[in-house]
């Protein structure tokens, strides 16, 4: 198969990190300790749907006309290139580990939904509908952003410690920011956003899934498509027609004070939603939901059971691969296992992360769950509602055997295998502790 046939059978794809690092590569390479490439990783789908590393790009800023500034490894056909391949999967991971950590959880669940939270409680009463309705979504989220500010992501903390960018890792994601838009994080959007999936109207959620055997969006979509069928239930109770959401006073100051206030370098963009009708007010509070319970589950439970053992997923790297010319490459060939295990996390730095991740990725006891609501008596005497809520509670409670049902069915090779983790990420509910499933219904940890 040549590119161009594998390119029209879509069976190539990238994982990007390029334009993430570049800026930053200078100064953070100049710091001790630290040393980084921006990676763009390309992957082939097989016929049985997994995804084969096929080609690593590493690149770093360009110090002179002459200077080699990218280097291309490809899967190994010797010894020397076996360690050479596994060090620039190293780099791979650790570029990943980054943005996994300061652009998707981070910014895209914990920080860009706090506006919405802090609007929600200045805007709208106890009463009006729509904060019944998101208040188990905002449970906690105010009071952990603040811890992990205090504690997580001021200068010279744990994250700053344990990753890649070190003491830039905050303007990275500032400078993510940029590029955020609210109208892309719904799931069906993003997916197609990243050429995961192509728009068809003729399948469900509008989009056919380029990757069939995709688990995290597979079981996402069945998530989303509950969650939109929840408020688009209860929505259509309250607000019937545009004129209810148009002349809804407190429900207007609430978006309008999200997006000038609370997201106040974005307020410009055209491409924010609008406000006037019960299909945007579907979308938008489907959105959030969907950000604040599956989306932030899927990023943050996981994070130890797939990389709490550091050197098969480092969230920094201490050497780069050396090139034949340099004194180090001796050093490398003499010993390139030493090699490598030098150029991952020091003990300390391993051990600092393990802890760390260990506790995100832990549960609380008085968790609530999706498709959980406690006492739901208090919160709505209307009988309709309380009827449909039920209706999502089955609806979420029939989703987590399907997904039971996918990680058994051995056709599926990236869920069931020897040696493969079933995808549990959104399997809906769980018990205490580190379980590597469960969907809270909030960014609470």
């Amino acid at each position: 198969m040549t590119v161009q046939e594998a390119l029209d059978a879509n069976k190539l794809f990238i994982v990007d990190h390029h334009d993430v690092y570049l800026p930053f590569l200078d100064r953070i390479n100049a710091l001790d300790g630290r040393k980084a490439y921006a990676t763009r990783t390309i992957f082939f789908l097989s016929d049985v749907g997994t995804l084969k590393p096929i080609a690593i790009e590493l690149s770093l800023p360009q110090t002179g006309p002459s200077s080699r500034s990218k280097r291309v490894v490809t899967p190994p056909v010797c010894a020397t290139g076996n360690w050479t391949w596994q060090i620039a999967k190293a780099h791979v991971c650790a570029n990943d580990a980054g943005v996994h950590q300061l652009v998707n959880h981070w910014l895209r669940t914990h920080a860009c939904l706090e506006p919405f939270i802090l609007a929600a409680h200045r805007q709208l009463s106890a009463m009006h509908p729509i904060y019944k309705l998101l208040d188990p979504h905002m449970r906690y989220t105010l009071e952990i952003n603040g811890l992990a500010r205090q504690s997580l992501l001021n200068a010279d903390g744990v994250i700053e410690a344990c990753f890649t960018p070190g003491r830039y890792c905050m303007e990275i994601s500032a400078a993510a920011y940029k590029n955020w838009r609210f109208d892309l994080e719904g799931l069906p959007a993003d997916l197609i956003r990243r050429g995961i999936a192509v728009p068809d109207s003729t399948q469900p959620h509008g989009l056919k899934l380029l990757i069939e055997d995709y688990p995290y969006a597979a079981d996402g979509l069945m998530i989303w498509g509950a969650i939109e069928g929840w408020v688009r239930d209860y929505v259509n109770q309250y607000y019937p027609s545009s004129a209810q959401v148009c002349s809804d006073r407190e429900l207007q100051a609430w978006y309008a004070e999200t997006i000038n206030v609370g997201h106040v370098e974005l307020r410009n963009e055209d491409w924010w939603p609008t406000l006037a009708a019960p299909e945007d007010l579907i979308s938008i509070l489907t959105t959030l939901i969907w950000l604040a319970s599956a989306q932030h589950a899927a990023l943050n439970f996981g994070q130890y059971p797939y990389g709490g053992y550091v050197p098969n997923r480092p969230p920094l790297m201490r050497r780069l691969i050396p090139d034949e010319n340099d004194p180090e490459y001796a050093v490398f060939l003499a010993d390139p296992q030493k090699y490598f295990f030098s150029a991952l996390p020091s003990l300390l730095q391993a051990t600092k992360f393990m802890a760390v991740v260990d506790t995100l990725s832990t549960h609380s006891p008085d968790e609530e769950y999706l498709g959980e609501r406690h006492q739901p008596s208090t919160w709505t005497g209307d009988a309709e509602i309380v009827e449909a809520f039920y209706k999502f509670s089955a609806e979420i409670g029939r989703i987590e055997k399907e997904i039971d049902e996918r990680n058994a069915d051995t056709k599926l090779k990236n869920r069931c295998g020897a040696g493969v983790l079933p995808y549990e990420l959104l399997a809906p509910s769980s018990g205490p502790g580190v379980t590597c499933r469960g969907v809270p219904n909030s960014v609470s940890i």
